[in-house]
């Protein structure tokens, strides 16, 4: 539980040096129609998570991610040993 607040913690630092704020509606904003991300800066995000988590997420999991929110969702949903 502990390891999951200080994924969150980074997670939270890595998304707001995008900009976007992890409180009311802009979590549920669609990256591109609502927050209005370049497809490249979207992909910029995943990647410094990845980096700054160490962690890697699965390009097929990747897919169905077009929110703050889906993409918190399956960073909690990574196994912790990856």
């Amino acid at each position: 539980m502990n390891q999951h607040f200080t994924l969150l913690k980074k997670a939270i630092e890595v998304f707001h040096s995008y900009g976007i704020r992890l409180i009311g509606q802009q979590k549920n904003a669609d990256f591109i129609q609502q927050l209005h991300m370049d497809p490249v800066f979207v992909n910029g995000l995943i990647f410094e998570l990845e980096y700054q988590l160490q962690v890697i997420f699965q390009d097929e999991k990747l897919g169905t991610v077009h929110t703050p929110k889906d993409l918190i969702a399956l960073l909690i949903n990574i196994p912790q040993d990856n």
